[in-house]
């Protein structure tokens, strides 16, 4: 399994929306030059965001952006699924794929799915707070 650009970017742009929004919003100029990213790169990952109920924006003056919910509220595996689609070990085991006809008789998707749950658990448990605690 390999995180995208995308993936990782949106988990730092979000970590640094939780440690900067201090009640008020925080510009992506300001976030994107913290981030060392391309402003225009992380505001196409922001619409996604916001998009995914993660990130809510203010037009004008003082606008920006801020967290959707408490940062402890926004777990690592939403965000991931959100910027990845799907983080499925083996195309039959992502969201929506189609039934295996070999499933049955599969030597190897019992390790598959241990695999998927490992990952699944393992992200599952970390939060935006758990990130900016590190």
């Amino acid at each position: 399994m390999l995180i995208s650009t995308r993936g990782r970017y949106a988990l730092r742009i979000l970590t640094d929306l939780a440690e900067n929004e201090n009640g008020g919003t925080v510009t992506l100029r300001e976030a994107a030059a913290r981030q060392q990213i391309s402003e225009k790169y992380l505001e196409s990952i922001v619409k996604d965001l916001v998009r995914g109920r993660l990130v809510e924006g203010t037009r004008g003056k003082g606008g920006g952006y801020r967290l959707a919910r408490p940062a402890e509220e926004i777990g690592v595996l939403e965000v991931l699924r959100l910027t990845e689609g799907t983080l499925a070990p083996v195309a039959c085991l992502g969201e929506g794929s189609e039934p295996c006809p070999r499933a049955a008789n599969c030597r190897t998707l019992p390790l598959w799915e241990g695999l998927d749950k490992a990952v699944r658990d393992y992200l599952g448990g970390w939060t935006l707070r758990d990130l900016t605690e590190e």
